[in-house]
């Protein structure tokens, strides 16, 4: 990706104009970080000296047409609880660049440590779970959730399948996944769960933490729903989660004592809403929409001419795809109900 194209990009007169640049003024663009689908560049505005960020977007997990779109209008519906970026400026139209490209204000923070910072996790999901949402929210909201991660997950899992160079040991223990983890999608088992915004992707790199009494905050937006605020616990505390960006799997206890703060954050100590009980189902759907992922992106991973290429990210989908990680997760996560 030409940084040089994207910088003379945001100095075209319409560009700057939407985003209060004086005219004919250039901007200094350096490379922040980047997912599987989006790449970061963080620039300074040249008036006020705010920092900000210019996200470009590759592709579409959801299969959006405007996928940089939906992540525009998720931001501005989350700004009211003040733990996201400010969303000032989208570009899905694809007529200048062949890519989607959306600006968000820059916010500090480092990554989520999984064995200091949980309470503050649990703060900032109960922030953003009790933002009222009304009719016109603008987000995908799945009849059955479990049922729609079920189908996402087949989806994800028949690239896989019908790859050549699948491994037959590692094809073998993910349709054992899916047998275990069936029933939890052939009907609604929760058709009373409360709806809210859901992030569905808690990677600890996601999270900007800057210590208790201070600001801290959820970014990356890409994959946004309204469902049951039981998925979000679900995949922040599962194994597949935690391990991605750090070697840390919960205990038992860690994730029962997140879970009673995040219900106290949320004004429910007693779990009047049943929320434990949903939590285990999506925790353990969970593991199996994290190896899914893995066997889809390690196809994909074959590919020489993908737009993003990521050592690390490619070194931990070959962790998950083996026989003894997947074997730990039918285990101890699918088999029986790892919080009980």
């Amino acid at each position: 990706m030409d940084r040089t194209e994207l910088e003379r990009y945001l100095a075209r007169p319409e560009v700057g104009a939407a985003l209060g640049f004086p005219p004919k003024t250039a901007v200094t663009l350096s490379p922040l970080g980047q997912g599987e689908y989006n790449v970061n560049f963080r620039f300074s505005h040249p008036t006020t000296g705010k920092d900000y960020v210019l996200r470009v977007n590759t592709g579409s997990q959801m299969h959006l047409a405007d996928q940089i779109g939906y992540e525009y209008r998720a931001l501005r519906l989350l700004e009211p609880t003040g733990r996201t970026p400010r969303a000032v400026y989208v570009d899905g139209s694809r007529s200048v660049l062949p890519w989607g490209v959306l600006v968000m204000e820059y916010l500090p923070g480092r990554a989520l440590d999984y064995r200091t910072d949980l309470p503050l996790a649990a703060e900032i999901l109960a922030d953003i779970h009790a933002l009222p949402v009304g009719a016109d929210c603008p987000l995908l909201a799945p009849e059955r959730p479990l049922a729609a991660m079920l189908e996402e997950c087949r989806a994800m899992a028949a690239v896989y399948r019908t790859d050549e160079r699948r491994d037959r040991a590692v094809e073998k223990r993910i349709g054992a996944l899916f047998r275990a983890l069936e029933p939890l999608g052939a009907g609604d088992p929760f058709p009373d769960a409360p709806r809210t915004v859901v992030n569905t992707e808690l990677n600890s790199g996601n999270f900007l933490i800057n210590g208790p009494g201070k600001p801290n905050y959820l970014v990356d937006w890409e994959k946004p729903l309204l469902a049951d605020p039981a998925q979000d616990l679900g995949h922040f505390l599962a194994p597949t989660t935690t391990f991605w960006k750090t070697d840390c799997i919960l205990t038992p206890e860690e994730m029962k004592d997140f879970t009673r703060r995040y219900l106290e954050a949320a004004g429910d100590p007693g779990d009047r809403g049943g929320l434990a009980e949903r939590l285990s189902a999506y925790l353990a759907m969970t593991c199996l929409r994290g190896v899914t992922w893995c066997a889809m992106a390690w196809v994909e991973y074959q590919r020489p001419d993908r737009p993003i290429q990521n050592a690390f990210t490619y070194e931990k989908i070959c962790t998950y795809l083996t026989p003894d990680f997947l074997d730990r997760l039918y285990e101890g996560y699918v088999a029986r109900d790892f919080l009980s």
